[in-house]
C-alpha cells in the first residue's frame, strides 16, 4: 500500500492541474468565438482533446501498471505546460485554417496531459485505503472526484476572468509558470513509486474485462455524453451570443455550475448513508439515473409553456440537472474502483476512462453540431435520450 505523504502529493498536483484545464477551456472557447468561430467551429477544437483522451486512458493504464504511476503524473503535467505555451506563441499571421489546426494540436496535448493526470490520481486512492475499506473508499473516491470538479469550476472562472483582465496571451503565460512550479515541486517531494503491478499484465487485459467493467464503461459513454451535448459548446454560446453575457459573466456560471456540482459529489457519501458496497451502488446508481432521464425534459416544458421566462427556468433547470448529475457520476466514480483489485486498478481506471473520453468527444461534436442547427433545447433532448441508455446499462450490473 502506498503511504498518505505520496498520496497527498498527487493529489495536491491534480488539483493545480485541474484549475489550469477549466481555465484553458474557457479561455480557448470564450477568445475564440469573440473572434467569430462558430459552434461547429468551436467544437471541432475541442474534438482532439477528446479523442486523445481515448488514446491516453487505453495505454496510460498500462504505462501506469508497468511503470508506476510517477511517470503518468509527470508525463501529464509537462505535456499540460508545453500545450499552453504552444498556444500562448499562436502566430499572428497563421492562416485560419491553420489556426484550427494548430489549437486542435495544442488541445490533443492538453486532453493527454488531463487524462494521464487523472488516471494517477483516481488509481493513487485505491492503494491507500484497506481491501475491507469499502465504505472508507466511497468517501475518498468522492471527495477527490468532487474536489476535482469544483476546482475545475473554479478554473473556468479563472479562465474568464483572466481573459477580461490580463488578456489570452499573459493568462496563458501565469498558468504556465504555476504549472512549471508544481511539477517542480512534485519531481523534489514524490519519492515512493505508486501502482506498479505485481504480476505481468497479459496483452488481452489491455481490451477484454469483466462484464461488469464492461457495462460501467459503456454507462459512463452515455452519461458524459449527456452532459456535454448541451454544455460544452452550446450553453456558454448561447449565454454569451443569445442573453447577451459578458466573458466574466458566462465563465462564473459555467463555474458555479462545475463547483456545485463538484461540492455535492463529496458529500454524496454522507446523504446514501445505505451504499457502502458495490451492490447497493449499482442500485443507487440506477434510481439517480431514472430521475435525471427526466429533467432536460422538464426544461423544455417549462421553457416552451413560459417563454418570457425561459433563461432564468433553463438556467435554474440545469443547476438541477448539475445536482442530480453529481449523484450519477459519483456512483460511477466509486463503482469503478470499488469492482477492481489492486494490481489492476489503473488498467481498469484507464479503461474506464477511456470510455468517459469516448462520451465527452460524442458529446463535444453533437454539442456544436446540434446547437448549431437546431439550438440548446435540441441539445437537451438529445441529453435525456443519452441518460436513459445509460440507466439501461448501468441496471444491467446487477445480474452479475
Amino acid at each position: 500500500m502506498a503511504d498518505l505523504k505520496s498520496y497527498s502529493i498527487v493529489t495536491m498536483a491534480y488539483w493545480g492541474f485541474t484549475i489550469t484545464d477549466g481555465a484553458l477551456r474557457m479561455l480557448v472557447l470564450l477568445n475564440f468565438h469573440a473572434m467569430g468561430y462558430s459552434p461547429l467551429e468551436l467544437a471541432y477544437l475541442f474534438l482532439l482533446y477528446e479523442a486523445m483522451g481515448i488514446l491516453t486512458n487505453f495505454i496510460g493504464g498500462w504505462v501506469g501498471a508497468r511503470f508506476g504511476l510517477r511517470l503518468t503524473l509527470f508525463s501529464g503535467l509537462f505535456l499540460q505546460i508545453l500545450a499552453i505555451t504552444m498556444l500562448a506563441f499562436l502566430p499572428d499571421t497563421i492562416p485560419a485554417a491553420s489556426a484550427v489546426i494548430y489549437i486542435m494540436i495544442t488541445q490533443a496535448m492538453s486532453g493527454c496531459a488531463k487524462d494521464l493526470t487523472k488516471m494517477s490520481s483516481k488509481s493513487a486512492v485505491k492503494l491507500v485505503v484497506p481491501p475491507d475499506g469499502d465504505s472508507l473508499l466511497f468517501k475518498w473516491v468522492s471527495i477527490l472526484t468532487g474536489s476535482k470538479n469544483a476546482l475545475k469550476g473554479a478554473g473556468f472562472f479563472v479562465g474568464g476572468f483572466l481573459l477580461s483582465t490580463v488578456g489570452f496571451f499573459n493568462g496563458l503565460m501565469i498558468m504556465a509558470v504555476g504549472l512549471l512550479i508544481i511539477l517542480i515541486l512534485c519531481a523534489i517531494l514524490l519519492t515512493q513509486e505508486l501502482g506498479k503491478s505485481k504480476v505481468k499484465i497479459k496483452r488481452r487485459e489491455l481490451v477484454f474485462k469483466s462484464r461488469s467493467i464492461n457495462l460501467l464503461s459503456a454507462a459512463r459513454i452515455f452519461l458524459f455524453a449527456s452532459r456535454d451535448v448541451w454544455f460544452v459548446v452550446g450553453l456558454p454560446v448561447f449565454l454569451s451570443s443569445v442573453a447577451g453575457w459578458s466573458f466574466d459573466q458566462t465563465g462564473a456560471f459555467m463555474a458555479i455550475w462545475v463547483i456545485g456540482y463538484g461540492i455535492i459529489q463529496a458529500l454524496v457519501p454522507k446523504i446514501l448513508k445505505r451504499t457502502n458496497d458495490s451492490q447497493t451502488a449499482v442500485l443507487s446508481a440506477t434510481k439517480w439515473g431514472w430521475g435525471l432521464s427526466v429533467i432536460p425534459l422538464l426544461i423544455l416544458l417549462m421553457i416552451n409553456m413560459m417563454p418570457s421566462e425561459n433563461i432564468i427556468l433553463m438556467l435554474v433547470g440545469l443547476l438541477i440537472f448539475g445536482t442530480v448529475f453529481a449523484f450519477n457520476s459519483s456512483l460511477h466514480s466509486y463503482l469503478i474502483v470499488a469492482l477492481s483489485d489492486h494490481d489492476k486498478v489503473s488498467l481498469n481506471v484507464g479503461f474506464y476512462y477511456m470510455a468517459n473520453a469516448i462520451g465527452r468527444f460524442m458529446g463535444t461534436l453533437l454539442s456544436g453540431l446540434v446547437y448549431q442547427f437546431y439550438g440548446l433545447s435540441a441539445c437537451l433532448g438529445v441529453s435525456s435520450i443519452m441518460i436513459f441508455i445509460s440507466v439501461i446499462l448501468v441496471g444491467r450490473i446487477k445480474n452479475e
